[in-house]
């Protein structure tokens, strides 16, 4: 058991992370900290937390683990505003959706990242952001990527995999680099697909009878077009250099089916379509 949790940011991800450890027994008390008063009252209204911190010192006093929950690029600060109140024997990891830029920003702030500090990643989420939206299920079953260090302190890695193993999640661990290069991919490509396809739409003259007709295959699509815009521009920023090699990867197979439909070559458009399902298919079993 985690005798006292912090959680700065208490969202959607790091709400549901106390409500999955509450409902386990695996987590005695859990602290929100924020700069927002009125949303940890509603955090603390609704048996998220159980004590509600502006101050950093009052939040991370006595804290085990501290999880921080905010945005990639709001990391640096958010540490350099916590650092002078952590303690040596405090376990700190967070869920940013890159790595690379989570390690700089702790290589900036401590001069090395801190043995005890555990860069994470849970590959859970919905459309949807607040603590009002968080629900104890959201790791049941999900992957989270732990992307430990050679200096990484192995007693703090296990506290926090079995953090997550009490959550509901299955816990991988990966290189940082790697972590980045495989989530541009999975993650933050598709997310900028659905972003660009609704703009391009809604800017186009017929945009209200376009979305009239849409049917579940664009919903399906685009429905995560309705995340948080200033956390994806923040990832797209964090992982710029491994977005854009994916990008120019997925832009250049664009350009070659384009060119198949422009010559009327049934083949090529065919050959595209059926690995294409043949992966997808393999990846649903």
């Amino acid at each position: 058991m985690i005798r006292r949790l912090c959680i700065v940011g208490v969202g959607l991800i790091g709400g549901s992370l106390a409500r999955a450890l509450k409902v386990a027994d695996a987590v005695g008390e859990v602290v929100g900290y924020g700069r927002d008063p009125q949303a940890l009252q509603l955090a603390q209204e609704l048996g998220v937390i159980d004590r509600a911190e502006t101050d950093p010192q009052a939040a991370l006093r006595d804290a085990d683990v501290v999880v921080l929950a905010v945005p990639v690029g709001a990391m640096e600060g958010v540490l350099r505003e916590l650092a002078p109140f952590l303690s040596p024997q405090t376990i700190v990891t967070d869920v940013g959706s890159t790595k690379g830029s989570v390690v700089t920003a702790a290589e900036r702030v401590f001069g090395t990242v801190p043995p005890r500090f555990i860069p994470g990643h849970p590959i859970a989420g919905t459309e949807r952001s607040g603590v009002a939206a968080s629900f104890a299920e959201l790791y049941h079953n999900r992957r989270v990527i732990l992307t430990p260090l050679a200096t990484t302190d192995r007693a703090a890695l296990e506290t926090v995999r079995g953090m997550w193993q009490a959550a509901g999640a299955q816990v991988v661990e990966m290189a940082v680099r790697h972590h980045d290069e495989v989530l541009a991919a999975t993650s933050h490509l598709p997310h900028i697909l659905a972003y660009t396809l609704v703009d391009t739409l809604a800017r186009m003259e017929e945009h209200t009878e376009i979305f009239c007709f849409a049917a579940g295959g664009f919903r399906d699509f685009t429905r995560i077009a309705s995340s948080d815009p200033r956390m994806w521009h923040d990832i797209c920023l964090a992982n710029r250099d491994a977005l854009l090699g994916v990008m120019d990867r997925y832009a250049a197979d664009l350009a070659q089916l384009r060119g198949a439909i422009e010559r009327g070559d049934g083949e090529a458009i065919l050959t595209t379509f059926r690995r294409a399902k043949q992966a997808r298919d393999e990846f649903k079993q």
